[in-house]
């Protein structure tokens, strides 16, 4: 092979390599290489992410790109030549890449947002490379791709990229500090208000349909009449159309009737949801109804025309395109088949339902339609899609709301269907041909019928007519969109009218019977949704038509049976003229039925919610209206939400004078934020918000909502009862919002004149007497308290256009002024400090200018001021625990100075670093400005601290103490753990700001060691910080400052002989650092080899150093699995964590499951801790405000009784309440509570009694492998299933937590290979409880609903049983041969219990006894198989056999004697008496069993293996003389077949 040659290159890989051995170098598609090396087709490099991987790699995978040499620290690097933005847009997209993979594994919804997000890039990242592009189109394709890039950033939560006003990357090292910041805070804007655009089409499950219909003019259908197809969405399981109809009028000629319609006939069928994606099947369906004669085949002239008839149906399943499952190219057309009526009297809704269950053939007729599913609401697609839905396209909006209503959103529509009816013949030969009119009965009703989207508004509709049908069913939708404010004097008329086939005889027909309906009822409520029987009446034509004579008369049959509403009208009574029915009168003998549907966010079908809404109409009901939304349907609300929130601060603020309503107004709020936070609901999350940013206007409601929130607060926490704080407490971010919200409008309406405190101070520039006489005359502003009024710019050019001499006059005055206007600002209003920090950063940005002369006097005057901004009452409130001096200091020394200044300092930092998150999270480039910032200042002050403070003298150990805080909480803080952040952006971090973590962890080691006998002030206090250091993944650091924590030890071993507060501390900050998630196992190991390394040098802390580290470790690694799991989606695996470590964690977990037992078992642990006394609590264990140990005994009582309740435990719920009983009658004789206590234990019995328990099903699960946490890792547990729960379902559930896992089909302990694989291996199956009588039922008349209950509940024992086939096969009956295994299970507490699985348990002694068993049980199968089959190789009998009776191979029972057959194992375990006389049964058996199989393989054996034989032989012999003198003698009964010579096998005790 040729050498390698030092080569320089850089390249990116184009396929995935997978490298052999450690010398080669696995590659990823889009890995960046740095390639150093070449040989025959074979590179040398690393990868650019990470240098420690590195080797060789074929150079055919690697795409060689052009390269510059670029200097980063010490080294140079090949980094690619292609320009800024194609670099950015290559990084771009390998991190979202990256991210796509994690959101594509766990099928987030935002995959197909982020891969669109990506495609984009990459087309325009082509268009970039190609560099044919014009300037302006380049700038304008810049523009889109840093737009794009900054939006996907934002949206997928990365680092806000600032940039320069050409678009490119801002370098910070080129701008000031304030020009950065204020870069971040434009950029923040623009990306905040492109999602906002964005918002709309984000909005969750939302999709549309886009249909065009007839694109090319193929409706290939022959009527040889005008025609109207009605499209829409259909349901076939359901048989009930979901969408608004799409209306085409067809002409007879074959086009559109009208002609400008042609090839334009597009609809969107828009408002679909999640619920609706989730159907099973749904159709495109389009009903066909001509519109001509009665009969095609009758003669033209004497027909009477524009008759509305039924003609047929066409269906197409489209279930798959609108799942998205199939791509549709919006160019592809599909054919939809067409299916006529059999007769002409056949309904459409029926055909339709048999068409969709069963295809038939449409003999070629059809539609041709082209369709395209898109998502996103109607604003988004017409700006996403102009060419395929612009303005003309029609709407087809789904009957029903969508799942979410923007607030914004009106909508005042209501679908009625026209049912069917039963029209009697009367005095005609046949049944009539009836036609339904429907009219809207009002002037202002006019144009209020729309038939289908794409159609013009009617006030009449008609019918379809079914020929000659007593009962027709029409099944037809229409949508009627009336005004609001017209609604209350609107109804609805029907009337009925005999068509006849023959002109002339139509003509005479007139309508011979009405029907109406009234939209809103008297209470101001819509129509309910549902069927509506309406009443038919009859009468002169002219006087169905009056309105007057019949609008006071009932509409509906329900209606008529009220006396109220019926006006005298009883159910028998036909006339009605002489009760107000103007000559009508009710025909008993014809009915019609009608349904509705309301759509509308403004009308509701709720008394309560209308009077809420409309309270000011009736405000003395107000009270009773606010306290009934509690009682209101959630769906009702949230359809109402933007009008109900509206009327509840309108209320708030207009009685804002008192606080009458302030409560039930903000219970009421809770109870809406409640709802919505209810996971029916949860979709409404984004309206709340819009609702909050856009629409609410309540500027003194922040007032109301702090005041009654402060109340419940103050309640709770003098320990009363308040009803309402759980739920407050979960609507609490909200609740801020609004409070937020609302304050943040009050300061945009209130004017605040800004800083006139400043304005005094700077009334007059020549006031001040101590300015120099000849400069005065240079002055630009003689009012400078000006400056505050003055805008930005303004301010800005006047600063920076000054004078050097004339800053140095006017910062000083400037600076100190604003120190002291800054300082009584520091609660006031935010316009004031706003615009006094402001006039601070133009100073400083003038001053970082380079063509600004910076003059000693300015930088004095800006450090000064910075001094003077540090706040002094917290330095205070430090400063007094600080010890006594031992020394005088003066006042206005140096020294002094330097001391509070460090103090200040290092107090801020702290807090800015620790609590007060300056910046947003993603403004990544101005937090490492801060931190560089921060870096240097820290080192400069130790150096100044060195120098000052370290001498014994003058030693200030306040100080050094706030100085280590300072630096840990600097290394510490989240925004320079680079482990945590990906390569990308690691990468980015080091190459610009290196690792600050480093310099700050060496500074702290040298400080620490200079120290000298001045350490043992900070222990214990800084081992917490020091531990905390230590656990950063950061090698080099960990190294230098893991001998610190070994030196605390020797500290403080030297000073008082033991280490007991470094220990303690240790201890307590493992926990709070494992639970952060800072520990890990290698973290744990390489800890304890440090800290033993450095005990080993010193003999005297040997020992206890090493039982300290195995004491820390314990309890880290049941710690870390805890941590593990803890973000686990199994809450199964969270729990059973938990249960040792976090008591009402593993009880919330339970609630969150509905498990209501188990968390009223894990209650019971904490009230054992308590005593029926009236001591005082423990602080640790107070609950819910109670003082005394009998207070919070009795309260979780209440709480457990209750949810013993609700999971049916009424036994375990009976037995508190006696306890309780005794307590209330013979301790504290409070008989009130009794009776209420015995009247809930009556109510127990009861249920017992009277309500079906379902047995829950119980299963065992074994998890086997490597792969799964030690605490699950081969072990076994029974899992209490719940109600109704099959075990496919259990076992479903149980594969979504471990994805990775493989079934195990078998339900036999599965072998060694299992249990040491790497893998995870899952077994599941059925097990059924023992029932364990309570003593007290036992030989008893008891019912079986009290033996039910303990049939699977208290049950600790499990059986699994399976046929298992032993000895020849009778083939005539198979039950001679069949055999049952039995395996018990016992789990280690009785079920159920704190948790719904208990892991399995074995003793040795009993595992002994079920390998016994099973090794006989193999013995005597193996017996039976080889005097069975002469033909089976004797090698697997010859094993066996020498493997138990040879001692040599130690696989007989001796080891058993040896451990459980003494004295010592008696005495111990006295209850084991049984189970070592089985044992030894079982080892007395084995010995005619090994006799048996001797004597066999001794026929069977070959002359060549007769020496191994008598050798088993002569051990045999022996073995049976020790075993029948120890155990007795046992004989195999032989078997009744014939010539078998077959053995049975021993009898297993009960």
């Amino acid at each position: 092979m040729a050498p390698w040659t030092r080569t320089e290159g850089y390249g990116v890989a184009k396929w995935n390599f997978i490298g052999q051995g450690e010398k080669q170098l696995s590659l990823e598609v889009g890995d960046t290489v740095q390639i150093q090396e070449a040989c025959e087709g074979w590179y040398k490099g690393y990868l650019t992410r990470n240098k420690a991987l590195q080797g060789a790699f074929p150079a055919s995978f690697v795409q060689l790109k052009d390269a510059i040499s670029e200097r980063r620290g010490k080294q140079e690097q090949a980094v690619s030549s292609e320009m800024p933005l194609v670099k950015e847009v290559t990084t771009t997209l390998r991190e979202w890449g990256s991210i796509w993979k994690q959101l594509f594994v766990v099928h987030s919804p935002f995959t197909l947002s982020v891969q669109g997000l990506m495609w984009e890039l990459i087309e325009w990242r082509s268009q970039l490379l190609s560099g044919t592009l014009p300037n302006d189109e380049f700038k304008d394709l810049k523009q889109k791709v840093t737009s794009k890039i900054d939006y996907g950033n934002k949206i997928l939560e990365l680092d806000l990229v600032v940039r320069d006003c050409s678009g490119s990357v801002l370098d910070p090292e080129r701008a000031s500090v304030i020009s950065l910041f204020r870069a971040h805070e434009e950029a923040t804007t623009k990306i905040n208000e492109r999602i906002k655009e964005e918002q709309v089409g984000a909005l969750p499950a939302t999709k549309v349909l886009g249909l065009n219909p007839n694109a090319r003019g193929n409706f290939v259908c022959r009527i040889g009449e005008d025609s109207e197809l009605f499209m829409s969405l259909y349901d076939p399981n359901k048989q009930t159309i979901i969408s608004e109809n799409y209306m085409v009028r067809w002409g007879k000629k074959g086009f559109p009737r009208e002609i400008e319609m042609l090839n334009n006939l597009k609809v969107v069928f828009t408002d679909l949801g999640n619920k609706d994606l989730n159907r099973e099947r749904i159709f495109l369906i389009c009903q066909i109804v001509r519109v001509g004669m009665m009969d095609l085949k009758e003669n033209t002239k004497k027909c009477t025309q524009n008759l509305r008839r039924p003609f047929g149906v066409a269906v197409m399943d489209i279930s798959d395109i609108i799942k998205g499952k199939t791509d549709c190219d919006e160019d592809k057309q599909h054919f939809i088949p067409f299916h006529p009526v059999v007769a002409e009297n056949d309904f459409l809704h029926t055909l339709l339902n048999k068409v969709t269950a069963s295809r038939g053939d449409s003999g070629g007729q059809g539609l041709w339609v082209t369709m395209k599913a898109l998502v996103g609401d109607i604003v988004h697609i017409r700006k996403e899609h102009p060419h395929l839905v612009d303005r003309s396209t029609a709407v087809a909006r789904k009957l029903g709301f969508p799942e979410i209503i923007m607030p914004g959103d009106v909508r005042n529509d209501i679908y009625l269907t026209l049912q069917g009816g039963d029209f009697d013949k009367y005095n005609k030969t046949t049944q009539k041909n009836v036609e339904v009119i429907m009219l809207v009965c009002d002037e202002q009703g006019k144009n209020s019928i729309c038939l289908g989207a794409g159609d013009k508004a009617v006030n009449e509709y008609r019918s379809v007519i079914y020929y000659q049908i007593k009962q027709p069913r029409w099944m037809e939708t229409i949508k009627v969109s009336i005004p609001l404010e017209e609604m209350q004097r609107i109804h609805l008329r029907f009337m009925f009218r005999h068509r006849s086939s023959q002109e002339s005889k139509d003509k005479s027909e007139k309508n011979f019977a009405m029907a109406f309906v009234r939209l809103l009822k008297d209470d101001g409520t819509v129509l309910q949704d549902g069927l509506h029987d309406l009443v038919v009446f009859k009468g002169d034509s002219k006087r169905m038509e009056d309105v007057g004579s019949y609008l006071l008369l009932p509409s509906t049959r329900s209606q008529q049976g009220d006396p109220h509403k019926a006006g005298g009208l009883g159910r028998s009574a036909s006339n009605l003229s002489g009760g107000g029915g103007g000559g009508l009168s009710v025909s008993s003998r014809d009915s019609f039925a009608i349904s509705t549907l309301v759509c509308s966010t403004k009308l509701t079908q709720n008394v309560g919610l209308l009077g809420l809404l409309k309270w000011r109409t009736r405000p003395e009901l107000l009270r009773e209206n606010l306290e009934k939304l509690k009682l209101i349907d959630g769906e009702e609300v949230v359809k109402f939400l933007q009008d109900t929130l509206d009327a509840l601060f309108n209320i708030m603020m207009e009685h804002s004078q008192t606080d009458d309503y302030d409560f039930l107004v903000f219970d009421a709020l809770i109870y809406i934020i409640g709802l919505i936070a209810d996971r029916k609901f949860q979709h409404f999350n984004t309206v709340l918000e819009a609702y909050i940013k856009q629409h609410f206007s309540a500027t003194l409601a922040y007032k109301k909502l702090m005041s009654v929130l402060k109340n419940y607060l103050d309640v709770c926490s003098r320990g009363d009862h308040c009803e309402n704080i759980l739920r407050t407490l979960k609507a609490l971010e909200y609740i801020f919002k609004f409070i937020v919200r609302s304050r943040m409008l009050y300061s945009q309406y209130v004017h605040v004149c800004v800083c006139v405190c400043v304005c005094v101070c700077f009334a007059s520039f020549a006031s001040y007497p101590h300015l120099n006489p000849s400069v005065r005359p240079k002055r630009k502003q003689p009012l400078l308290g000006g400056f505050l009024f003055l805008s930005a710019e303004v301010r800005f050019i006047t600063l920076s256009s000054s004078s050097s001499e004339c800053r140095d006059v006017l910062l000083p005055m400037m600076l100190r002024e604003l120190s002291g206007a800054l300082a009584t600002m520091a609660d006031g209003p935010h316009d004031e400090r706003r615009n006094s920090l402001e006039l601070l950063n133009n100073i400083l940005e003038v001053l970082s200018r380079d063509n600004v002369v910076r003059t000693p006097a300015s930088c004095v005057s800006c450090t000064h001021a910075r001094a003077h901004r540090m706040h002094t009452r917290k330095y205070a409130r430090t400063h007094t625990h600080t010890h006594t001096h031992t020394h005088t200091r003066s006042v206005e020394s140096a020294h002094t100075r330097t001391y509070d200044f460090l103090m200040e300092s290092f107090l801020l930092f702290k807090d800015l670093i620790d609590g007060q998150h300056v910046y947003p999270s993603d403004w990544m480039a101005m937090i490492m400005v801060q931190n560089r910032v921060f870096l240097r200042a820290i080192n400069t002050y130790a150096e100044t601290m060195n120098h000052m403070f370290l001498n014994n003298n003058v030693f200030e150990v306040q100080l050094w103490n706030n100085y280590f805080h300072l630096a840990v909480a600097f290394i510490t803080q989240e925004s320079l753990q680079l482990q945590h952040f990906s390569h990308t952006k690691r990468n980015k971090i080091l190459a610009k700001y290196g690792d600050m973590r480093r310099l700050i962890g060496f500074s702290i080691r040298d400080i620490w060691y200079k120290l000298g006998s001045h350490k043992i002030n900070f222990i214990p206090g800084m081992v917490g910080p020091i531990l905390e250091m230590t656990l950063i993944p950061e090698e080099e650091l960990r190294r230098a400052t893991l001998p610190i924590f070994s030196d605390m030890m020797t500290c403080e071993h030297t000073h008082f002989g033991n280490f007991h507060k470094v220990r303690r501390h240790a201890r307590t900050r493992a926990h709070t650092h494992t639970h952060a998630g800072t520990h890990t196992r290698t973290r744990c190991d390489a800890r304890d080899v440090h800290l033993l390394e450095d005990a080993a040098e010193k003999t005297v802390l040997k020992s206890e150093v090493e039982r300290f580290v195995a004491l820390v470790k314990g309890l880290l690694l049941r710690l870390l699995d805890y941590r593990t799991v803890r973000s686990d989606d199994s809450r199964n695996n969270r729990m059973s964590c938990t249960v040792n470590l976090y008591l009402y964690k593993l009880r919330d977990l339970h609630l969150d499951c509905d498990h209501y037992t188990e968390a009223a078992y894990t209650l019971l642990l904490h009230s054992r801790l308590l005593k029926w006394s009236d001591d005082l609590s423990s602080p640790q264990l107070e609950f819910h405000g109670s003082q005394t140990q009998r207070q919070m005994k009795e309260t979780l009582y209440d709480i457990i009784i209750d949810y013993f309740d609700k999971g049916k435990m009424w036994e375990e719920a009976i037995t508190l309440c006696k306890e309780l009983s005794e307590q209330y009658e013979n301790e504290i004789f409070d008989y009130e509570l009794l009776s209420k206590r015995l009247e809930k234990q009556a109510k127990f019995y009861e249920n017992i009694m009277k309500i079906l328990r379902p047995k829950p099903d119980y299963f065992a699960v074994g998890y086997y492998g490597q792969g799964f946490p030690l605490f699950l890792r081969n072990k076994v547990f029974i899992h209490r299933g719940k109600e109704y729960e099959r075990r496919e379902d259990f076992q479903n559930e149980l594969m979504s937590q471990f994805p990775s896992a493989l079934r195990l089909n078998t339900t036999t302990m599965p072998g060694d290979d299992i249990w040491d694989s790497p893998l995870q291996y899952l077994q599941c199956f059925t097990v059924q409880p023992v029932l364990e009588m309570p003593p007290r039922l036992k030989n008893k008349p008891v019912p079986d609903q009290i033996i039910n209950f303990y049939k699977c509940n208290y049950v600790q024992r499990f059986h699994y049983s399976r046929p298992v086939k032993k000895g020849p096969v009778d083939p005539n009956n198979e039950f001679v041969s069949m055999w049952i295994e039995r395996t018990t299970f016992t789990t280690v507490y009785k079920l159920p219990g704190i948790l719904r699985w208990f892991e399995t348990t074995l003793s040795p002694l009993e595992n002994a006894i079920e390998t016994m068993e099973f090794t006989n049980e193999k013995i005597l199968a193996l017996i039976n198989q080889y005097q069975t089959d002469f033909s089976l190789a004797i090698n697997p009998l010859s094993m066996l056999l020498n493997g138990i009776v040879d001692p040599a191979v130690m696989g007989g029972f001796a080891k058993y004697e040896k451990a459980f057959f003494t004295e010592e194992f008696t005495q111990q375990h006295p209850e084991d008496r049984d189970k070592l006389l089985r044992l030894k049964d079982l080892i007395a058996w084995q010995i005619p069993l090994l006799g048996a199989g001797i004597s066999l393989h001794g026929k069977r054996v070959m002359e060549d293996l007769r020496p191994f034989h008598e050798r088993m032989e002569e051990c045999f012999k022996q073995m049976r003389k020790k075993v029948e003198t120890q155990y007795g003698v046992r004989e195999l009964a032989q078997t009744t077949s014939p010539g078998s010579g077959g053995h049975a096998l021993p009898p297993v005790s009960q």
